[in-house]
């Protein structure tokens, strides 16, 4: 449930990696991101604090530079919408509150899904650490899970498939990188730290750390994101758990 305590509103700067961090062994910097650790990772947590995830990522992207995150970043608008939403959806609000909020979130998501291509509705359930790279349309479907530190590039459809007991949405493990134009559909689960490849068709279960590509996709490699240089892993700040 959301916490309605008033979140710590402080935005640390991931920043460059100095001398002393943990060894990283084989990894460069640019896998890393500075995660400000206020939530939980492997669950959800106070909506403002998964937000501060977000943008912890992205600003990995632009050299620490906040000012060009949220001027820039069509992603980071929509991802505030969504987390504000969400947050409101999860919450233990009274029912009569709630469900004049959650319209106002309706229209919230609306207009966010026509400035900035980016559908995320309230009630899927995504985990902090979100990249969306590129504008839209990109569409993540209301029973879809993703998990934390994802990379979803432009166009691509998290959506629901299948018929009677096998109709569902897919559940995407941690660190996933899904290429632009793909599609993946169904009750499958994509592995964390898997590859799904740009315009590739996913209907089937895709194994971790792995890379699958093409109509239908079919395994490309045994190597998955770790590499890609996306700051995926999180790094926690000096000072901070």
């Amino acid at each position: 449930m959301m916490s309605l305590e008033t979140p710590d509103t402080t935005l640390p700067s991931p920043g460059a990696l100095p001398d002393g961090d943990p060894d990283l062994g084989e990894a460069g910097p640019e896998e890393f991101y500075r995660s400000p650790g206020r939530t939980r990772l492997d669950g959800r947590g106070h909506w403002w604090a998964e937000f501060i995830e977000d943008v912890a990522r992205y600003r990995a992207h632009y050299d620490g530079s906040l000012v060009k995150t949220v001027l820039l970043e069509q992603g980071v608008w929509a991802l505030l919408q969504y987390r504000i939403s969400s947050g409101v959806y999860r919450s233990a609000l009274p029912a009569v509150v709630k469900g004049p909020v959650l319209l106002l979130c309706v229209a919230g998501h609306k207009m966010t899904e026509v400035v900035t291509g980016f559908s995320l509705p309230y009630r899927a359930n995504i985990y902090p650490g979100l990249y969306l790279g590129h504008y839209g349309p990109t569409l993540i479907n209301s029973g879809a899970q993703v998990g934390a530190g994802c990379n979803i590039s432009q166009g691509v459809t998290i959506g629901l498939s299948g018929r009677g007991a096998m109709r569902g949405a897919p559940v995407i493990g941690d660190h996933v990188y899904i290429g632009a134009g793909a599609v993946v559909v169904g009750p499958i689960t994509v592995g964390s730290g898997s590859v799904i490849a740009a315009n590739s068709l996913v209907a089937r279960d895709v194994e971790p750390a792995t890379t699958v590509i093409g109509v239908p996709a079919r395994r490309g490699g045994t190597t998955g994101s770790a590499g890609m240089g996306l700051h995926m892993l999180p790094l926690p700040v000096a000072g901070r758990s």
